[in-house]
């Protein structure tokens, strides 16, 4: 899909201001470590949505997918908590780019995402998978697939 669609379609789904309904929070829970729960439930509610969303496309790609590989799923985006930025800071940093200390993490959430897992003892494939160095393409592929809405 192109960038400028997924953009807006992840727009659209950050404005709503509505929490996942807590059976998405179980549901999310239940397939993370203790430590990767407390790192989910600091992401933004929409962050955390999108996550669900994100985690069941993915087991209805492969639905033998190992748990680290789902929690890869649910933790894709796990560094933009890092920033602290709301919607309308997350729109200004990607349509001009990074001019602030808070919005150059927000660009770099990925490699402060795969810190953050490291540092909560997540399973190596987990990391791999949101760092994009696994070597496992079928996972991989998927991961990217179902991210791309």
């Amino acid at each position: 899909m192109s960038r400028i669609g997924h953009l807006a379609r992840r727009f659209r789904g950050a404005c709503s201001s509505a929490a996942p309904p807590a059976a998405d929070d179980d549901w999310a829970v239940r397939r993370l470590t203790a430590a990767e729960a407390g790192l989910w439930w600091e992401m933004m509610h929409q962050d955390r949505r999108h996550s669900v969303e994100v985690a069941r496309r993915f087991i209805e790609r492969l639905p033998d997918a190992p748990r680290a590989a789902v929690a890869a799923a649910l933790l894709h985006d796990v560094g933009k908590s890092d920033s602290r930025l709301g919607v309308w800071a997350r729109v200004a940093t990607t349509v001009l780019g990074p001019r602030t200390a808070r919005w150059h993490r927000y660009h770099d959430h990925e490699r402060i995402g795969v810190a953050m897992l490291r540092t909560a003892g997540s399973d190596p494939l987990t990391i791999a998978l949101v760092d994009g160095t696994s070597t496992d393409q079928r996972l991989a592929d998927a991961l990217r697939a179902a991210d791309d809405i």
